[in-house]
């Protein structure tokens, strides 16, 4: 198994952001969640006051739970490694810069950047001005 890219230069210019097309939502599942939201979310993080679905709106709305922000997932297509230093900084200083908020869900391969639906076109402008400048 390939461990990913660490160098920063190369990861920033080499990212390849991807827009998905479907809006995202964050719900949180009281109690013992419903098996089949668990098992078409995207992503789901176990807290101790509950635990967190990340989905598109419409797994989320069939599973019977409120989503009251609607988010856009734009993935990284480089395999980042793990142990990257910088590059969650980096993409993080440059949509903060534009008052887009980026909340992140790392894979082993992919970085997943999650930023406000009404900013997703201006958010995927912003990291693709990446690989101009590098």
């Amino acid at each position: 198994m390939m461990s990913g890219e660490t160098d920063l230069a190369i990861l920033l210019r080499s990212m390849k952001p991807v827009l998905h097309d479907e809006p995202y939502g964050y719900a949180v599942a009281s109690g013992q969640p419903n098996p089949i939201a668990v098992e078409h979310a995207f992503a789901v993080i176990r807290e101790a006051e509950g635990t967190t679905l990340v989905a598109t709106q419409s797994q989320l709305k069939n599973a019977g739970l409120n989503t009251p922000e609607v988010w856009a997932r734009i993935s990284l297509e480089i395999h980042s490694s793990l142990s990257a230093v910088g590059l969650t900084a980096a993409f993080a200083t440059k949509l903060g810069s534009k008052n887009i908020s980026a909340n992140v869900i790392a894979g082993y391969y992919h970085d997943h950047i999650f930023v406000q639906w009404s900013k997703r076109h201006d958010a995927l402008r912003a990291l693709q001005e990446f690989s101009q400048s590098t």
